[in-house]
């Protein structure tokens, strides 16, 4: 690959490669970039093959050639925000975060401030484009409610070499999770696929051989007398509310989760105590572990477990001491 002018990206078609559509191999080529991204870049003529129009689903050769020109990030039009953030760690490449619950990560529909994202540009004056104009640096989310560590990226190098290990599923991702119930065998393994649900857009399902794939790894830490479990979970993949939809899919959804039965199973049960304890999914990325881009050392990044969901296991010791 040879970058001309810091946005048009060449690329030599290999054997490995021979066979693949267009768009599948520049999404390999550019881990920081969506394959929707690449379909408009192709719609709008800013790929070629061999010097001449392309398609997303041209089926490339071994030795064509593949010129995709990038235009430069537009203009940040979202206001930076001087809102408090919690830094784990920081250098010239990367911020790691503690994400408080409460606050989305990047604005979208109803949501034009008070992001992380807004709080981030107030301050990092130099995050990477590579995102998107309203996703700077941002290489990974977490769910609006669920807290914990988060990294993002602070240069569009990093921003690459980032977005490869989560792709290649490098990253460490560990989560503490309070669930209903007392979790079989204390230890596990949920592996089913994610799709949208069939009925409701915005939610998401396990199961039934539809969706991507997706495994999560799970082990009590804690068993508050057959109430809940406190556990530690460990995600192979990375889909769209994963944890909340494995969990429920086996019978033990998060606590407090509105949309996957966790606010149901309390208001219903003995765990109705708890409440007013907890506004939210009882999830918390307690632990990100990663390759620094420039240095490629292991790192790893610990988030403390705040303090509702601290609340929340004391509240449940006192539980299951009143059930003895």
């Amino acid at each position: 690959m040879d970058s001309v002018g810091g946005f048009e990206n060449r690329y030599v078609v290999s054997g490995k490669d021979h066979g693949r559509r267009l768009d599948v191999f520049l999404a390999e080529q550019n881990p920081g970039i969506t394959r929707s991204q690449i379909k408009r870049a192709v719609a709008e003529g800013m790929v070629s093959v061999n010097t001449g129009a392309a398609k997303a689903g041209t089926v490339l050769r071994t030795g064509d050639a593949v010129v995709f020109r990038r235009e430069p990030p537009r203009p940040l039009e979202v206001e930076p925000e001087n809102i408090p953030l919690s830094v784990l760690y920081e250098d010239a490449d990367i911020i790691v975060i503690d994400k408080p619950p409460g606050i989305v990560v990047h604005p979208g529909a109803g949501n034009a401030r008070g992001t992380l994202v807004n709080a981030l540009l107030f301050h990092c004056r130099d995050l990477s484009g590579v995102g998107g104009f309203l996703r700077p640096g941002i290489v990974h989310r977490l769910d609006k409610n669920t807290s914990g560590a988060m990294v993002v990226a602070k240069n569009d190098a990093a921003h690459q070499a980032l977005a490869r290990q989560f792709k290649e599923r490098l990253v460490v991702k560990r989560y503490t999770a309070v669930v209903a119930g007392s979790m079989p065998g204390g230890e596990g393994v949920i592996d089913a696929p994610i799709g949208r649900h069939r009925g409701d857009r915005k939610k998401m399902s396990a199961g039934g051989g539809r969706g991507r794939y997706a495994l999560t790894r799970w082990n009590v830490l804690k068993d508050f007398g057959g109430a809940a479990s406190l556990l530690d979970v460990r995600i192979e993949t990375g889909r769209t509310h994963q944890i909340r939809v494995h969990l429920h899919a086996v019978g033990h959804p998060v606590l407090g989760d509105r949309e996957y039965g966790g606010r149901a199973v309390c208001r219903n049960g003995s765990l109705h105590a708890v409440l007013n304890i907890l506004d939210r999914q009882a999830l918390h990325a307690s632990t990100l572990g990663l390759y620094h881009p420039t240095g490629k050392q292991f790192m790893e990044f610990t988030a403390p477990l705040p303090g509702d969901m601290m609340m929340l296991l004391e509240r449940l010791d006192m539980l299951t001491a009143d059930r003895r």
